[in-house]
């Protein structure tokens, strides 16, 4: 738990310890609450404890906790939405007081990138159409322009560090920014957009589902968003430009647009591989795709 304990106390301060130290309690309450056989702890994030328990009907599943319980409703809210798509967990119990939430064990659970690259883009399809049938509700206060606006301010303000800077400059950085806003400006039809789907956040549920979607960050705007963090990924494999051509493809999405927007979100990812010392040929090929 100490892996865990240094990311919470990362993301939400110190206080985060004291938290983390109430976590146990908090989950034998909720087991005797809901009749959930608590197990062993499954995978945790920055923002959450994730445990596997067993359902009382004998269903695998993952009681999700966070001290961030505004973040556990909305993930909620996003996960009863695109509940109707089948391709999200289903959402079995939630507290928002408590800051807990139970969801069915996805299974198998491949993480994406462990899965064989070439169906994926026809699964990836797949997931999508399900994904953008879903109608957004009226009034739905998230949109693609906002979580750019929110991204840019944020993951700019790390251009100050020594080590990002010298790779990615102010004009890059602006470079991207006008690119996203001619993409926002130009869009001809928008759906309502899981809004984080990288490799990470999406898991084989087996021949019957399909790929499953987690942790959405449900926003309206362009369907190739979706199919971004996918083509960025080919950076360093067989490169962004070619897994562009076969995405979109199966995907049937415009390919032109899906490589501008890759160029847009370039930096970012570079960014993540400057943080955590990513390989440097992926590095270069994100750079020069931001130019």
């Amino acid at each position: 738990m100490e892996e865990v304990g240094a990311r919470l106390v990362g993301r939400f301060g110190p206080g985060a310890e004291g938290w983390l130290a109430e976590v146990p309690n908090l989950a034998t309450r909720l087991a005797a609450r809901w009749g959930f056989v608590l197990g062993e702890l499954f995978e945790s994030g920055a923002s959450s404890v994730v445990l596997r328990c067993q359902w009382p009907d004998g269903r695998p599943a993952v009681l999700k906790l966070s001290p961030d319980r505004s973040l556990l409703t909305k993930q909620e809210e996003m996960l009863r939405v695109f509940a109707p798509s089948g391709r999200v967990p289903t959402v079995l119990s939630a507290d928002a007081e408590a800051g807990a939430m139970v969801l069915e064990e996805v299974l198998p659970g491949t993480v994406a990138e462990d899965m064989s690259q070439t169906s994926l883009p026809q699964q990836w399809g797949e997931l999508l159409a399900a994904l953008h049938a879903v109608a957004p509700p009226a009034h739905w206060p998230l949109d693609l322009r906002g979580r750019f606006d929110e991204a840019f301010v944020r993951i700019g303000r790390r251009l100050s560090e020594p080590a990002i800077g010298a790779r990615i400059d102010q004009a890059a950085w602006q470079r991207a920014i006008r690119r996203c806003e001619g993409l926002l400006d130009s869009q001809a039809r928008v759906v309502l957009l899981h809004g984080d789907l990288h490799l990470g956040n999406v898991l084989g549920g087996g021949p019957s589902r399909g790929l499953i979607a987690i942790d959405p960050k449900a926003c309206v705007g362009d369907p190739c968003f979706d199919a971004v963090d996918y083509v960025v990924a080919g950076a360093g494999q067989e490169g962004v430009e070619a897994r562009c051509q076969r995405v979109a493809t199966a995907c049937g999405l415009d390919g032109d647009r899906l490589y501008a927007w890759s160029r847009v979100i370039a930096p970012m990812a570079a960014i993540a591989h400057l943080t955590y010392d990513g390989p440097e040929p992926v590095i270069d090929e994100l750079l020069a795709l931001s130019r």
